[in-house]
């Protein structure tokens, strides 16, 4: 036996080395990773035992930039109405009026006419009702009912966002595409029922009484009131309860200077009237620009009607004094207008 260990422990001269087992380097797995955990948590110990260092920016360094806004108001609110439209989340009265599709399609082209072609300016804005109803009475003039439309933009914007639900004639809604439009932007029938429905839901009423007398009188009678009727409009709003508001536009009667009528293309088309201006049919579709003349637009003080009641539309005379006395006070001020103003384009 003695002879075999020495034999193993030397082997052609050289001793032999021997290794452990388990010497180090050749532990099991098990311990080596248990060894590893032990010293992870006494690492942690001892950062926790440590004060936190504190950060300091390097100098000059520039600050992380926040994402810029890349839409702007404009764009998110046409992406908001496109939202609405496609899902269905809008309304629309009882008389087809579409407020979200008005202020988003319909005036900003208007708007635009309004204050670079005909730079309107605005008087007695102070008179406009911020709540409630009334009822604006205006002059007609214009040869195309652009004067009901400035209006309309006047009022919503002097108000803050107060729509004109305007009484328009039949024709108006039977003409394809136009009566939609009218519809939509919050156009109904010149009706004492319309009109006092919408008056009594404290919606502001425009009503323009010339009717086509008035927006197609030929040029000689410009600024000259034509007859209001039989005062329906008064009786509208003796019923409701409202202020009757004049209103006085200048300048419209320029844009298209009606100087003949064919009478026979107007029966042909179902029109009242076929209009000849210096410059229309003449250059064709050019000839449809309307000239950009310099208009004002004057509302005047109100006419309250609240102390007469209901009962006073049985009676003619007051009927047609309240007319007479909102027709003189609409030519009074545009006489007046008319005075100081010093040129047709300038104003």
């Amino acid at each position: 036996m003695d002879d075999f260990e020495s034999e193993a422990e030397t082997v052609g001269g050289a001793e032999a080395q021997v290794i452990p087992l388990h010497g180090p380097g050749r532990e099991k797995p098990e311990a080596v990773r248990a060894e590893q955990d032990l010293r992870e948590v006494e690492v942690a110990r001892e950062a926790e035992a440590q004060p936190a260092a504190p950060v300091v920016a390097f100098p000059g360094a520039d600050q992380p930039a926040q994402a810029p806004d890349i839409l702007s108001d404009a764009a998110r609110s046409a992406l908001g109405f496109l939202r609405d439209r496609l899902t269905g989340d809008y309304t629309v009265d009882e008389f087809g009026f579409d407020a979200e599709l008005t202020d988003a399609v319909f005036l900003p082209p208007l708007r635009a006419l309004y204050k670079k072609w005909f730079r309107v300016d605005t008087f007695g804005v102070e008179n406009l009702p911020a709540s409630g109803g009334a009822l604006l009475v205006s002059n007609h003039s214009g040869t195309l009912p652009l004067d009901s439309l400035m209006t309309a933009v006047a009022v919503h914007d002097e108000t803050g966002g107060r729509h004109l639900r305007g009484l328009g004639a039949d024709l108006v809604f039977q003409v394809p595409l136009v009566g939609s439009f009218a519809r939509k932007s919050g156009q109904t029938l010149a009706c004492n029922a319309d009109a006092e429905r919408l008056l009594r839901k404290g919606e502001l009423v425009g009503v323009w009484p010339e009717g086509f007398k008035g927006v197609g009188k030929p040029f000689s009678s410009r600024y000259k009131l034509q007859r209001f009727g039989r005062g329906g409009f008064v009786s509208a709003a003796l019923r409701s309860g409202v202020p009757i508001i004049p209103v006085s536009v200048i300048g419209a009667e320029e844009i298209y200077p009606k100087i003949g009528d064919i009478k026979v293309l107007a029966r042909m088309f179902g029109l009242p009237y076929f209009p000849v201006t210096p410059f229309f049919p003449l250059l064709g579709p050019l000839g449809a620009i309307p000239l950009p003349t310099k208009w004002s637009i004057e509302f005047g003080e109100p006419i309250a009607t609240d102390s007469y009641g209901p009962e006073a539309v049985e009676d003619p005379m007051l009927v047609f004094q309240l007319t007479d006395q909102v027709r003189e006070s609409i030519q009074q001020t545009l006489y007046q207008r008319l005075s100081q103003r010093k040129s047709v384009f300038r104003g």
